[in-house]
């Protein structure tokens, strides 16, 4: 694979960032999240650039830019702590629908998606905790989800659902279900979820199967990676900034081996996420599912151990104001902690990872 970005994806970058740096500045991120943590204008001008399908097929209203452009769009997210649910949205919501959807579904989901009018997310969890019981054609589900990105704003929510041994992916109407506000560690708009009395009918249904789950959570988890690289990437940025500038005992902190050490770490562990997220994202677009199932893990679960440290890291060198809770850095922090903790903590993707992987003899025993 190349790893240096194209000439459409340089330009997606340049899109985001440029919108980002404009609407998601520090002191309007600060606002959003006193308003519940969804900024719905934000939200609006990402649709009207067409950038909320960027991944999507030119059938479905998008770009043809798979994983890769999502990744590239996810990662500005990151950089800039945008408080839009921006990789929920797409990879547990338009990709699956997209991919597993009628043209029935498609025509009445997607449209309404990209260009901002309806909002539709994921409500995926570690394990599956919706349940389904056979009346007729129709499901009635039972359950809670209980940290839902947007919840509280959605319109529609795509579920995964578990029917005695088999799952499906339900779209359900939240007009119906019980929706409760929480509050997470990155202060952006989360929600809880119960589904316990709703009922999906046969056209309510997107796939039924594991193998749709499991495609869905390879999407959401590169997703995830995606927005660590631009967190940890601008938290070390602007440790950088700061190491050189303060001076203590009449040198800028950067000179003293401690700190250049530290940072160096973080910038490998920044680089980690990087190179693993693009090669996951770029598998996915290959359509090499197998091999992307075992990258998806490995991109989370450097986001999950090498970005807890980038955050620790940034924030301890910034000294006493890096606990500062309304110092920038710090919400970085937070972000990171929110993604290493989302969809999987680091001990348990290295348990599924060792799950996933060909069975070998150790390194030296006797064949």
């Amino acid at each position: 694979m190349d790893f240096d970005l194209n000439d459409d994806l340089g330009a997606v970058r340049e899109l985001a960032a440029k919108i980002f740096a404009d609407r998601a500045t520090v002191e309007r991120v600060a606002a959003v999240e006193k308003q519940g943590g969804f900024d719905a204008g934000l939200w609006r001008v990402l649709a009207e650039a067409d950038l909320l399908g960027i991944c999507l097929s030119e059938r479905d209203g998008g770009a043809g830019l798979g994983m890769t452009g999502l990744a590239v769009l996810l990662e500005e997210v990151g950089r800039h702590v945008a408080p839009v649910p921006l990789w929920n949205v797409v990879a547990g919501g338009l990709l699956p629908v997209a991919q597993f959807g009628s043209e029935d579904q498609r025509n009445r989901v997607l449209p309404r998606v990209l260009d901002g009018s309806a909002l539709l997310v994921g409500a995926f969890d570690d394990t599956v905790s919706v349940t389904a019981t056979r009346r007729g054609d129709e499901l009635e589900l039972a359950g809670e989800v209980g940290s839902v990105p947007a919840g509280a704003q959605a319109d529609l929510v795509l579920v995964p659902v578990k029917e005695a041994d088999e799952v499906h992916l339900v779209l359900v109407p939240t007009v119906n279900l019980a929706v409760t506000p929480v509050e997470v560690t990155s202060r952006e708009s989360h929600a809880s979820i119960s589904f316990t009395g709703a009922v999906a009918a046969p056209q309510d249904i997107l796939a039924s199967g594991d193998k749709a789950l499991r495609w869905t959570l390879r999407r959401l988890r590169v997703a995830l990676a995606a927005i660590s690289v631009g967190v940890c990437a601008e938290a070390l940025a602007t440790t950088a900034k700061y190491t050189s500038e303060r001076v203590q005992f009449g040198r800028p902190l950067s000179t003293n081996q401690a700190v250049a050490v530290r940072a160096a770490d973080a910038y490998l562990d920044t680089e980690a996420i990087r190179v693993c997220t693009q090669r996951a994202a770029w598998l996915l677009d290959e359509g090499r599912e197998d091999e992307a199932e075992i990258a998806a893990v490995v991109a989370k679960w450097w986001a999950s151990r090498g970005g807890l440290r980038v955050v620790h890291a940034t924030q301890h060198l910034h000294g006493g104001i890096g606990a500062d809770v309304d110092y920038p850095i710090h919400r970085y922090f937070l972000w990171g902690r929110q993604v290493a903790f989302t969809l999987g903590a680091a001990d348990a993707l290295a348990a599924e990872l060792g799950d996933r992987l060909p069975s070998a003899p150790p390194i030296g025993a006797p064949a």
